[in-house]
């Protein structure tokens, strides 16, 4: 046998293979770790809720029509970025440019919103400063806001690579992260509508 002999397709692909298993395993571990993160957080909230050091209390702060578009924008941006993972698939790069787009647009709103909701608390004196109640909820969700943020900045360069190479299959694995990364948030999101807002007005 020629030592020099080229590596055949077959295990080429395996090696692709195995090199995205990594990457996904990785990233779900990391997802975890966030999990962790996240349920600690919730964690503080649930234990400090309580201690508002004779402030205002979740229902005398929180706008539920507000917070019920905060919501909406956010599912549907997460819908957005189903679809462009599903034409993804299809090589469908028009169609996925757009719907990455529309997802970036309906994120910002949401952090757009999200940062107005923290002034408007700030300017009427109801910092993280005024009770451990509002220390735990500004961490919380600005936690979460944060992680929104992140999640903006890597759309914009999974776009930008997308739009100059094309749907390759490095893009298109960049693309499915992103897209597990940005339903994560969405998933936090809905726990924390329940647990803070609902739960707060109620």
């Amino acid at each position: 046998m020629n030592d020099n002999a080229i590596v055949i397709p077959s295990d080429k692909v395996s090696i692709e293979k195995e090199n995205t298993n990594k990457t996904l395993f990785g990233f779900w571990l990391y997802l975890m770790t966030d999990c962790v993160l996240f349920a600690a957080l919730f964690a503080c909230y649930a234990v400090l809720h309580g201690n508002t050091f004779g402030g205002p209390k979740g229902s005398d702060i929180f706008s539920m029509p507000y917070i019920l578009a905060e919501t909406l924008l956010l599912l549907t941006s997460s819908f957005t970025c189903g679809i462009a993972m599903l034409y993804a698939r299809k090589n469908q790069k028009k169609i996925v440019l757009y719907a990455l787009i529309a997802t970036f647009i309906l994120g910002l709103s949401f952090l757009t919103m999200e940062l107005h909701e923290f002034r408007s608390l700030v300017i009427d004196g109801h910092s993280w400063r005024q009770s451990a109640f509002l220390s735990s909820y500004f961490t919380l969700v600005g936690t979460h806001g944060l992680h929104i943020t992140i999640g903006l900045f890597w759309m914009i360069v999974v776009s930008y690579q997308i739009y100059k190479k094309g749907l390759k299959e490095l893009s298109i694995k960049r693309l499915a992260l992103l897209s597990l990364f940005w339903h994560f948030l969405d998933i936090i999101w809905i726990f924390i509508f329940t647990v803070v807002y609902l739960m707060g007005v109620v």
